[in-house]
């Protein structure tokens, strides 16, 4: 690991009894350690099944009045690759993955997809070496405040921008990388989103996608909907 295990248990909020859980779980198959497969794949295949029983209770049990189609659609935003990379990324996880020199260099390490691989890798790490009640504790605390974010429509605030931007006869809305602050690890990125006729509202935030969102959400609230 690129960091210290106890480091990475901080963040997770649970000190391993098996520390080779913890190792294997963040280790890519291009690593140089990673012969006899011992890599994240097994246990990203457990992690993923695990997660998806906790984010199907959650969502169940948050969204008492909600159709099965709501929350099929809830499910799905939760557990989408861009979700998880995003709450990896938030987390600081990229600097733990362990990776081949020639993926290093690419930059592979910050790579959503490895990152949503790594985070159910993790989740089923947990669940292995301290049972459901430990991973349950993991994802609630990292996937709740998404939860809650969670609209009824199931339309995320840059969606909803564009369809708003549609109906007023607008062009599509445009977002721009406005600065980027802070360590290579966990950078504070603020962008700016511009529709047409209106001042330039920008956000902040650790990831470029969150702040996007959060650019179309600020926006949303001072116009007529």
């Amino acid at each position: 690991m690129s960091a210290g295990p106890g480091e990475l248990e901080a963040i997770l909020g649970h000190a391993f009894t098996d520390r080779s859980l913890l190792r294997r779980a963040v280790t890519h198959r291009s690593a140089p350690c990673a012969v006899d497969g011992h890599d994240y794949q097994r246990l990203e295949f457990l992690g993923d099944h695990i997660l998806g029983a906790i984010i199907a209770t959650m969502v169940f049990h948050d969204h008492e009045e909600a159709s099965e189609g709501e929350l099929s659609r809830r499910y799905a935003r939760l557990v989408a690759n861009q979700t998880l990379g995003d709450i990896a990324l938030e987390l600081g996880l990229d600097r733990f993955v362990v990776v081949g020199p020639h993926e290093k260099k690419g930059g592979m390490r910050r790579n959503a997809s490895i990152l949503a691989d790594v985070i159910e890798a993790l989740i089923g790490a947990i669940y292995l070496d301290a049972g459901y009640a430990a991973a349950e504790t993991f994802v609630r605390r990292c996937w709740q405040t998404r939860l809650h974010q969670e609209g009824g429509s199931g339309r995320d605030d840059k969606t909803r921008l564009q369809e708003w931007a549609l109906k007023q006869g607008l062009a599509l809305p445009e977002y721009r990388l406005i600065d980027m602050i802070g360590p290579a690890h966990a950078p504070l990125i603020t962008v700016e989103v511009h529709v047409e006729g209106f001042a330039g509202i920008k956000a902040s935030e650790r990831t470029r996608r969150a702040a996007e969102q959060l650019a179309a959400r600020t926006f949303l609230m001072d116009v007529p909907q």
